[in-house]
């Protein structure tokens, strides 16, 4: 299957009023009008926009039903992505959750931040320790007099000063660790991660249901003379598959036969996506949602152990493989992205804070790895940055503290599968599915693909992540 045949395969220009621009650039150029105005043209806080930047945990590039999955129904993930401009070729910075949360919140390379691996509850297990100097998203935004919130899971670290009020967030509602062992008691190791800024709380419900309730009561606080950025980032659908009894009925109800863990990761994700709904509708009811520039997308790709669908793409969470890495992704502006626009257009999560910046005519002064968007999203057209692309991830287990890397040049990609196999060399136009090693084939692009990841490793080995005292 060549890179035409996969476009045909996940129904490119199924989305009825879609538009893909030449090239890199992507999206559908608005109105000559509306595309010349001032990025930053809202009514909120003196002109800027508000934002809202949604990232849902472990959802498979394949586990949305506008993104090909027939077995389960996510209206209000799908109109929020139908009415702006949907991303087909977004990547999560890592194949695991706190790296690409760090790389989302700093603009950099998740390893450049010391977050190269998964922030746990036990040191042994810890792989990261994001660097205190570091400025963070609502850091970033203060000065331009936005107001910013995190509801939801923050797994940046626990203690101070890795704690969301440390790093420049506002407001803090949700839960500090990396994942819950129960969706209802909220627990992780027998600790209780739930805050309200600084103080622990003990609620009761389950935990996609609490923080939409948190997400819509802070909304319904805001007010028109002030700009704010909310980090809404739901823990679902991270195992455990645990969704509400009455939602798991209804997915078996309408899908018989469906298998056990299919069927329940399909009712949490069928829950995640009622409460993104309420989150919408409260936007809306606040008058606020026409000012108001959303992201959705995920933190990686979805768990196949767990009944999750990348779609076509190869392997899951985990990996390099585009199953790992490749997440849905939509943004919504309205006035100034196209509805039902699309982009070829390669995005990762680090991506999202300059474009965020560029939108509120804020200057990002110091150095930063990922690229503004805006362009795209406002249907300027421009090429897309030439860069090359690296992904990576350090784990404990199998990989025994050692780390795996990709690096993407154009339509090759280079990968290590696990820490001391060999590389393994595609061509995503040819073989988006990486079926076809070219390690041994196409050795002058191996060796130039190899030489540049070295030398970002290097850059790597200079920065700190080990815990104190690990």
């Amino acid at each position: 299957m060549n890179r035409r045949e996969f476009l045909g395969h996940i129904g490119f220009g199924a989305m009825g009023a879609t538009a893909l621009a030449a090239g890199g650039s992507g999206g559908r150029a608005l109105g000559a009008d509306a595309a010349s105005r001032d990025a930053g043209g809202g009514e909120s806080g003196a002109g800027k926009p508000n934002f809202l930047v949604i990232l849902v945990d472990d959802l498979g590039w394949g586990d949305l039903s506008s993104y090909g999955a027939a077995d389960l129904k996510t209206p209000h993930i799908d109109r929020l992505i139908a009415q702006g401009m949907r991303f087909d070729l977004a990547y999560a910075n890592c194949p695991v959750c706190s790296p690409t949360r760090a790389a989302l919140l700093t603009g950099r390379y998740q390893d450049l931040v010391g977050v190269p691996g998964v922030i746990r509850h036990y040191r042994a297990g810890s792989w990261g320790n994001l660097i205190e100097s570091v400025p963070l998203l609502p850091q970033v935004l203060k000065p331009a007099g936005y107001t910013s919130a995190l509801v939801g899971k923050w797994h940046l670290g626990l203690e101070p000063p890795d704690t969301p009020m440390d790093r420049g967030f506002d407001h803090f509602h949700g839960f500090l660790g990396d994942m819950m062992e129960d969706y209802y008691t909220h627990r992780r190791g027998g600790h209780n991660y739930m805050r309200l800024g600084r103080q622990e709380i003990d609620p009761k419900g389950h935990a996609t249901d609490l923080f939409t309730e948190w997400a819509c009561a802070w909304l319904r606080e805001q007010k028109p003379a002030r700009p704010w950025c909310l980090y809404l980032a739901y823990n679902a659908p991270h195992v455990p598959t645990q969704p509400p009894p009455e939602w798991l009925e209804r997915v078996k109800a309408r899908e018989p036969g469906i298998d056990e863990n299919r069927a329940r990761l399909v009712a949490l994700i069928e829950h995640m996506d009622h409460g993104i709904g309420q989150v919408l509708e409260a936007l809306d009811e606040t008058a606020l949602a026409k000012d108001t520039l959303v992201v959705f997308t995920s933190d990686n790709g979805g768990e196949t152990g767990f009944g999750a669908r990348n779609g076509p793409l190869r392997d899951g969470k985990g990996t390099l493989y585009e199953g790992g890495i490749r997440v849905p992704m939509g943004v919504r502006w309205p006035g100034r992205v196209a509805p039902g626009s699309r982009s070829e257009r390669i995005v990762l999560s680090m991506d999202i804070l300059p474009t965020l910046c560029e939108a509120a005519g804020v200057a990002v002064k110091h150095e930063i790895d990922g690229a503004s968007f805006l362009s795209t999203l406002l249907g300027k057209g421009g090429a897309a940055p030439q860069r090359d692309l690296f992904w990576g991830r350090r784990e404990g287990g199998p990989f025994k503290g050692g780390a795996v890397y990709a690096i993407r040049r154009g339509d090759w990609k280079l990968l290590e599968p696990m820490p001391g196999k060999p590389l393994e060399l595609y061509n995503l136009a040819d073989d988006p599915l990486e079926q076809k090693d070219r390690a041994q084939t196409d050795r002058a692009t191996f060796e130039a693909l190899k030489k540049a990841l070295d030398a970002q490793l290097a850059r790597y080995a200079k920065v700190p992540w080990k815990p104190e005292g690990k």
